[in-house]
């Protein structure tokens, strides 16, 4: 059995994946329960529905053990367009044969572009090189919420492109990667800024030990990240206001086995922040971004039997030049099974979430970086301080009473300190003339929820999931406005031959209104879309969203596309 490991978000972070594709268990993911298996299978690509991403932090509860597993199809999850903008192909494409290249190219009404090219070179038995390039986005009008029918010139293009190799010695695995970043996309009429653009790049190199029954086991890893805003406050026509950032990440881990069902691991990660640019305030010299260095050390103990999983350990966060210096978050899963399919767990953790340029790209596009101060002259700004989440706990009870069956009630609570959102630059006067703009408070989060899924062989999935949540921010309200307060979804996956894949979802996010500031209209985005094998290798896809041509927003006073299809041809050789 080969091995390899992924590169994740396009940001280099696993340490050894660019040839195989990793097996999942079909329930949610949890590190303590997951069972790997690695099998060397053709580039399937399979992309995540945009909807879901940066609506909230993943909570994340232990799955059911000895499932059938489903294979991963992507190097990472396509989080490439802002959600609601576009919506990239996300259907399922089986084909029997093992081939090296994909290729994917599809067209949509607003300009929904999709293009993906992948290739495995197997060099070697022990070396493959890995090229990828996606690229994805829509250009067409849409029509502004809170106006009287105001349509705007939309566009939102995004390019990616990743090489990886890796070499395999008896018991390391040596990986290196490159990957490149560009987002190009304009702001909507009477922004502070008419357009913008996000340049990213970055290198990987790591080792892993894979001799899993070995006593002591290691892993390292270095990371060179990059990344440019071009414009930030005020206008993209005056100097040159670009800020550049850049991250170098150093990890590493040691596991000593007592036993063999007990371990000890220490891990220590680094990251040392460098800021050039549109940095300080050139009348005054006040610098608003200064360089610095975080430290997390990550002790823990793990315990895995027929009938307990228990992990536990601290994270412990240093930070030197900028921020808070000393935080601590607990870091403990526990969960017993009984009767084989049934299981109880509780867990609490937490931890620094890096305030860095790229997850501000996620979290929101169109979100300007905070003013300095308020009499400071405009157009200076500064980074946010990084989140701090606490402590975020959960309870829960998981079953697979009957074959194919599963599901899960869990309910919890989560701490935040600077939680990182977004609001309108002016409150009274949101949408006329404003930009949106990052700003941060301590929330709460009390949540609860289920899910259920059921899968007949490989002919018929069914999946539904539901969550509340109570968000409380002690003075900044308005940053509620975007937080949801209702999130369901459910999807039905259909396989009535083998050359057909049909997909069929619903997804629901309502938001918080918030008195004499903004009501975001719920998202409520009906979906279908379905894949055909004409040929061998060949297939057709289309997909069509929001079939009820509903008008909402996924971003505050940005809107989404209304009945959108998109459709292509894909081949794999």
């Amino acid at each position: 059995m080969k091995r390899s490991y992924y590169i994740i978000g396009g940001l280099a972070l696993a340490i050894s994946m660019p040839s195989c594709l990793q097996a999942q268990t079909t329930q949610p993911k949890d590190t303590t329960m997951n069972r790997t298996v690695v099998v060397e299978q053709e580039y399937n690509p399979d992309i995540m529905d945009a909807s879901k991403v940066n609506v909230l932090p993943k909570v994340e509860e232990p799955t059911v053990s000895k499932k059938e597993v489903e294979y991963a199809t992507t190097f990472f999850p396509a989080t490439s367009v802002p959600a609601g903008l576009m919506r990239p192909y996300t259907g399922k494409e089986i084909q029997p044969s093992t081939t090296p290249g994909y290729v994917r190219a599809g067209y949509g009404n607003y300009g929904n572009l999709d293009v993906l090219a992948n290739y495995l070179f197997r060099l070697s038995k022990k070396d493959k090189l890995n090229v990828r390039f996606q690229m994805d986005g829509m250009d067409g009008k849409l029509t502004l919420p809170f106006t009287d029918g105001e349509k705007w010139n939309a566009f939102y293009y995004r390019t990616r492109a990743n090489v990886d190799y890796t070499h395999q010695f008896d018991q390391l695995d040596l990986n290196i990667a490159g990957n490149f970043g560009l987002s190009n996309f304009n702001f909507q009429p009477e922004s502070v800024n008419s357009k913008q653009k996000f340049t990213s790049g970055d290198f990987h190199a790591g080792i892993h030990f894979i001799d899993e029954t070995a006593p002591l086991r290691f892993n390292a890893e270095t990371n060179l990240l990059m990344y440019e805003r071009q414009h930030n406050m005020f206008n993209e026509s005056e100097a040159n206001t670009g800020i550049k950032e850049t991250i170098i990440r150093t990890k590493g881990d040691v596991t000593g086995a007592i036993g063999d069902q007990q371990s000890i691991t220490i891990a220590l990660e680094m990251n040392n922040l460098l800021y050039s640019g549109y940095t300080k305030n050139v009348s005054t010299g006040d610098e608003y971004f200064k360089n610095y260095t975080t430290l997390l050390l990550n002790p823990y103990y793990e315990l895995d039997n027929d009938d307990w999983k228990l992990h536990i350990g601290a994270n412990v966060d240093l930070s030197f030049g900028f921020d808070k210096s000393f935080r601590i978050s607990p870091d403990i899963t526990a969960q017993y099974i009984f009767s084989d399919s049934y299981i109880v767990y509780a867990k609490a953790t937490g931890g620094k979430q890096l305030n860095d340029f790229r997850r501000l790209e996620n979290i929101c596009p169109y979100g300007e970086l905070p003013e300095a101060n308020t009499t400071a002259t405009l157009g200076y700004v500064q980074r946010p301080y990084d989140t701090y989440e606490q402590i975020n706990g959960s309870i829960g009870f998981k079953a697979s009473p009957y074959p194919g069956l599963w599901f899960n009630v869990f309910g919890g609570y989560q701490n935040l300190k600077n939680d990182l959102s977004y609001l309108g630059f002016d409150p009274s006067n949101i949408h006329s003339g404003s930009y949106l703009t990052f700003a941060q408070d301590n929330t709460d989060n009390l949540y609860l929820g289920g899910e259920i899924s059921y899968d007949y062989k490989d002919i018929l999935g069914i999946s539904a999931k539901y969550t509340y949540h109570n968000w409380d921010s002690k003075t900044e309200e308005y940053l509620l406005a975007v937080k949801p307060v209702s999130e369901m979804s459910f999807n039905v996956r259909i396989h009535p031959i083998s050359a057909l894949n049909i997909n069929l979802g619903y997804d629901y996010i309502s938001r918080k209104e918030v008195k004499e500031y903004a009501k975001m209209t719920a998202i409520n985005d009906l979906h279908i879309g379905a894949s055909y094998n004409v040929f061998k290798g060949v297939s057709v896809y289309a997909q069509v969203h929001n079939l009820l041509n509903k008008k909402y927003q996924y971003y505050l006073g940005y809107p989404t596309e209304g009945f959108n299809f998109l459709g292509g041809l894909s081949f794999r050789f």
